[in-house]
């Protein structure tokens, strides 16, 4: 995006170096008034937007980033009050945008050079604007008690510096915010780039071809006003990615709420139920199997209450660990893992294949009676290959009898989508494959 724009700014100023820009001329008090309302709102509303940013981060990128579009939207608004009165202002009406408009400049010049630290001090969230504040009641008081000998000043016969040092700090800047939005995952970077590369085309511009009046529109003009309607998207994309990371809080907040309620409430109940089950002695049959039942309900809660506090992007291998490994513990049985860590899947594939070892390891557990069981993570030629393996008692596959859990896997691995296969045999021991 920052090279076509580097490449339309080089068309527009090339327009501008030819005679064209005499023909593209367009006479509009109201129109260019218009422009430098826009700029102001603009510069303002993102610099709105990075104040909030910045209460986040406190770093100081936000907070130059912030001081400096808050001198340029002043600058841009005194200028629409000027050019709104539509009558003469003197030396320092004519002289102070100037003025903060180089200082805006400079410091986000800086925004774009510094590193991304944060602040010492928290106490700059609420001082964030008292430097620059100070510093534009400086430059105005200056320029106030100098406005007599002040140079007259107007489109016409600007100086040459200010077009310069405004000039040089937005290429600078344009680089700078360029090359750290390549390494860093902001939104508001990669629009901040182009958008200073726009700017620094305009002032181009000014310096190769000024304009002839003040009540005429030129290119320059309308590339300043394009490079403030990219901040406007750089806004309307910082804002998108504010309520994403809202809603993103909101639903892990809802999601640890309803783990303490889970926690607090039905493993609570389960455990007493099951507590209460183990002590009756009639009917001793009936009794083991409400335990069972009550062991896989506080398994299945457990899992539940683990699957709401994990993390979304947490590798594969590390979650099967973890759930292979509290089964293992709970049941004293010696685990063999061999787990590739790179392998990366989704999070609802992630889900399924949990479940599906969790299952292979359980009926190995109390169908298999087994000591031991193997689980390997790995590669399979172009897709990846789940196992799960036992020396236990096996079992008949085409036996009439087959349980609600074998069905289960066989789904779960069908919709990944993936290949299920299972092979057992009597005293020989069970072996799960999933491959997807």
């Amino acid at each position: 995006m920052t090279l076509a724009l580097l490449v339309g700014g080089m068309a527009a100023a090339a327009v501008a170096v030819g005679r064209w820009e005499r023909e593209f001329g367009y006479q509009s008090a109201a129109a260019y008034l218009v422009l430098e309302t826009v700029n102001a709102c603009v510069a303002l509303l993102l610099a709105y937007l990075v104040y909030g940013r910045f209460r986040r981060t406190n770093t100081w990128q936000d907070l130059l980033l912030l001081q400096g579009l808050v001198v340029l939207g002043t600058a841009n608004a005194l200028l629409s009050v000027t050019l709104a009165k539509n009558e003469p202002v003197g030396g320092f009406g004519n002289w102070l945008p100037p003025g903060l408009r180089i200082v805006g400049t400079l410091l986000i010049a800086a925004s774009a050079l510094v590193p991304d630290r944060q602040t010492r001090r928290r106490g700059w969230r609420h001082w964030a604007l008292a430097p620059v504040i100070a510093v534009m009641l400086v430059i105005s008081a200056v320029l106030y008690w100098r406005r007599d000998s002040l140079p007259e000043f107007s489109t016409t016969n600007a100086p040459l510096i200010p077009a310069l040092v405004t000039f040089t700090c937005f290429a600078v800047a344009a680089v700078g915010f360029t090359m750290q939005a390549r390494s860093r995952d902001d939104v508001l970077l990669r629009w901040l780039g182009p958008a200073c590369a726009v700017g620094a085309f305009a002032r181009l511009n000014y310096l190769v071809f000024p304009p002839a009046r003040e009540d005429w529109l030129y290119s320059g003009s309308v590339l300043r006003t394009a490079s403030y309607l990219l901040l406007l998207v750089a806004a309307g994309r910082e804002i998108s990615r504010h309520w994403a990371l809202q809603a993103e809080a909101a639903v892990v907040e809802d999601r640890r709420r309803l783990a303490r309620e889970m926690h607090d409430g039905v493993l609570q109940e389960l455990g007493y139920i099951r507590s209460e089950v183990s002590s009756f002695t009639d009917d001793r049959p009936r009794v083991d199997r409400i335990l069972g039942a009550s062991d896989r309900a506080l398994d299945e809660a457990r899992q539940m209450l683990e699957a709401l506090g994990r993390s979304d992007d947490e590798p594969l291998g590390l979650v099967l660990h973890r759930a292979v490994e509290q089964l293992a513990q709970r049941y004293g049985v010696t685990l063999d893992l061999e787990l590739d860590e790179s392998i990366v899947v989704d999070r609802a594939q992630r889900h399924s294949l949990v479940r599906i070892a969790r299952e292979a390891v359980l009926n190995a557990v109390r169908h298999g009676k087994v000591d031991r069981v193997r689980v390997e993570l790995g590669r399979d030629g172009e897709g990846s290959r789940l196992r799960i393996s036992d020396d236990g008692a096996g079992f008949d596959p085409g036996g009439s009898r087959t349980g609600f859990g074998l069905i289960s896997m066989r789904e779960r691995a069908e919709a990944l989508p993936g290949m299920f296969d299972l092979t057992s045999r009597p005293d020989e021991g069970t072996t799960v494959v999933v491959r997807w």
